[in-house]
């Protein structure tokens, strides 16, 4: 006999042993193309740590490794935001760095002498490998085990979730979205059992969630609006009771052992809806029990009094508990959320962060590619067959792909339904058409039985099967050319640390550009211990991490009035920025200038967003945005370009001595490659602070603050 393997494919296979070894071999595969994908910039390069908030992770997870979790619970991180300092056992979400150093303890007490910084280095690739495998379990409780296959390679190589979990990218996205994808996969067990030991185990997979990433705010709201959805449809039942009510229960309380979470879960707007839904489940379970206790009639008059009195009470309650700010209101970032220029016009610390702008079309095909046009497909089956399961797969997809609209950074969570409901998709069409490709051989091959050449036939729906093997072949080219792109977009954009940049030559060779670490290790040499480094916040993880110096500002930006006065400094002229350096103990101050090399990303085009956040406090309120534009309304740093912005701090600290470069042949002195435009200050001396080092490229320039002058003088 046949056997259907993945999803409809008929093979040779006659056992049903080997039909298993084949799919798990599959799936092996699958896992292993996770973990090799996210190889490339290791190959590339040496193992480092990528981009900024990794830094603050791999040096606080060191610090675990090394002093144990007492002290790093309770450590006071004295070299971050001087002079205010900073709790970290209370301002972070552990789960990474604990599972870190649980890893690294695992493999010396296996006597796999391992250094922390490689643990750090491959945990993302390995964690990828673990989400290979969950996707294919969370795929095949909602369709079919072929679905969960497809839907497991697909999600091995996409480059929406490669851009977090490529070696090196030691941040919380790295486990929490396995995390995430574990806990829907126990929900879903959960729904359809019904039994305690499913709930619990997704409420251990939710505070594994919580220790993790800030996401989990997103799993606690769509966990409820799934509950609310099946209320809402008629197919509550007490499978549902005891799945929501064993996870909101166990799951809050295991929560709020979270330092940094604390009585948020019982406090804070974010997660009225998953109260209110477990609150709905207790009344709702109330009211059957009623109905199957008492007369229709006497029913009815009660159910009324009762609705009309909790609505009543709950409307009360909440109001005076958000007017006495026992319930505390939504956040900025959530807020943006719901209105993208909400952080704007409001909160431009927020809104200044590359990864909080609004996705754009192209960067959807870009880490998705022919996702975004199965995704429909997967919705459209799960629509035509609706299950308890199926009702959460497309409230995920529905409101994920919404939030990866509004926040480029939520992509993230968008890929892996992407995956699920494209897996389902293919793995449909595929089982469908392959079964007309065998009904077309057994008609030409003529077989024996003509009961069951019509049986093959129905199951068709008539579609012949030289446009069963067109359409196949069509799905193969398109997953062909999938896996290619994939391959191309983790080697070109998700493979390069941005702590070592790398450019094309004329002649196609690669150059390689280590200033920033080259800047650091100066910084670590040549300055006292005690040093005090001001910079904007994007650098600050860095600088502590790798130079050991204390920054007064870095990238958790919880202080905005603070982050607002160096951004003050920077916009303002030498005398006053030099007014504001002392009073902040500053001895030494970093830029990052791209006019040389042709880098994007530096201070100079960062620096509207310095004098928004300097000028959003009371203190900056001589400030204005419109003073640094040009009389024509743009931001130039030529000739014509505002005498505010020409003679402020931060310029001078870019353009010092450039102004005697020549960048480009053909060009003239001080041609700036990323603005294109020759620099209309040149000449200049710099009164408050002389430069101290400047590295190879010109990436990184530093400059020593200068002592007062002595008295009389």
């Amino acid at each position: 006999m046949t056997v259907d393997v993945g999803g409809g494919v008929r093979g040779l296979l006659t056992w049903e042993k080997q039909e298993h070894l084949v799919k798990l071999a599959i799936l092996i595969l699958a896992a292993v193309l996770s973990f090799a994908t996210r190889l490339f910039s290791v190959l590339r390069f040496e193992s480092v740590i990528h981009e900024f908030d990794p830094y603050f992770n791999y040096r606080t997870t060191r610090f675990l490794a090394e002093q144990g979790f007492y002290k790093f619970h309770n450590w006071f991180d004295d070299r971050a935001w001087y002079p205010l300092g900073r709790i970290i056992g209370g301002t972070i979400y552990p789960g990474l760095m604990v599972t870190s150093a649980a890893l690294y303890r695992l493999m010396w007490l296996l006597n796999i002498t391992i250094d922390i910084r490689n643990v750090c280095v491959f945990l993302a690739p390995f964690f990828s490998s673990l989400t290979t495998l969950v996707t294919y379990a969370l795929t095949k409780e909602i369709h079919s085990t072929g679905a969960g296959l497809v839907a497991a390679a697909l999600i091995s190589i996409v480059p929406g979730y490669i851009s977090r979990s490529v070696a090196g990218s030691y941040d919380n996205e790295g486990i929490a979205i396995f995390c995430m994808l574990f806990t829907y996969y126990l929900w879903i067990k959960a729904v359809k059992t019904g039994t305690i030991f499913w709930s619990a185990m997704s409420a251990l997979a939710y505070f594994y969630m919580v220790s993790s990433w800030g996401g989990y705010v997103f799993l606690i709201n769509l966990i409820p609006l799934h509950v609310l959805a099946l209320m809402i449809t008629g197919r509550f039942s007490h499978r549902i009771y005891i799945a929501y009510s064993t996870l909101y229960c166990v799951g809050t309380i295991l929560s709020m052992q979270i330092s940094f979470v604390g009585f948020q879960p019982i406090q804070s707007s974010e997660h009225m809806l998953a109260l209110g839904v477990f609150g709905l489940c207790q009344i709702h379970a109330f009211v059957d029990y009623l109905r199957s206790r008492i007369p229709k009639e006497h029913f009815e008059l009660l159910f009324k009094t009762l609705v009309s009195s909790i609505l009543t009470v709950v409307l009360v309650v909440g109001t005076v508990a958000t007017i006495t700010g026992k319930v505390s209101p939504w956040t900025g970032r959530f807020y943006s959320l719901l209105d993208p220029s909400y952080a704007k016009n409001h909160i431009p610390i927020i809104a200044s962060v590359s990864e909080h702008q609004p996705t754009s079309w192209s960067s959807f095909y870009f880490d998705l590619q022919i996702l975004v046009f199965l995704f429909p497909a997967g919705l459209y089956f799960c629509f035509s067959k609706l299950t308890d399961s199926n009702i959460f797969i497309i409230l995920y997809g529905v409101t994920s792909i919404y939030f990866a609209g509004v926040m480029v950074r939520l992509m993230l969570v968008l890929a892996p339904v992407m995956c699920v409901l494209s897996g389902i998709a293919i793995s449909h069409l595929l089982a469908k058409y392959i079964k007309s490709v065998d009904a077309g051989s057994a008609a030409k091959a003529g077989v024996e039985s003509k009961r069951q050449f019509k049986k093959l036939e129905q199951q068709t729906g008539g579609v012949k099967s030289e446009v069963a093997i067109g359409f196949v072949g069509i799905i193969t080219f398109m997953l062909i050319v999938y896996t290619l792109h994939c391959t191309w977009v983790t080697s070109e954009a998700y493979s390069s640390p941005s702590i070592v940049l790398s450019a094309r030559s004329h002649d196609g060779g690669r150059i390689i550009f280590d200033d920033f670490r080259e800047a650091y290790y100066w910084l670590q040499m040549n300055t006292p211990e005690d040093a005090r480094i001001m910079s904007w916040w994007d650098y600050g993880y860095q600088i502590t991490a790798m130079a050991n110096r204390t920054i007064l500002v870095d990238n958790n930006t919880w202080n905005n009035t603070h982050i607002s006065r160096v951004g003050q400094a920077m916009a303002s002229s030498e005398e006053k920025a030099y007014e504001i350096m002392r009073e902040l103990d500053v001895d030494y101050v970093l830029v990052i200038f791209g006019g040389l090399t042709g880098y994007s990303s530096d201070d100079i085009n960062k620096f509207l967003w310095m004098v928004r956040i300097g000028g959003s406090t009371d203190r900056g309120a001589n400030i204005r945005e419109k003073d640094y534009y040009a009389a024509n309304g743009e931001f130039r740093v030529d000739k014509e370009g505002s005498p505010t912005l020409l003679n402020c701090l931060m310029y001078k600290m870019c353009y010092y001595r450039f102004g005697q470069m020549y960048t480009e042949g053909g060009k003239a002195q001080g041609y700036d490659r990323v603005r294109a435009a020759e620099i209309g200050n040149k000449d200049f001396e710099l009164d408050v602070l002389e430069e101290a080092y400047t590295t190879e490229h010109w990436l990184v320039r530093i400059y020593k603050v200068k002592d007062l002058p002595n008295r009389g003088v």
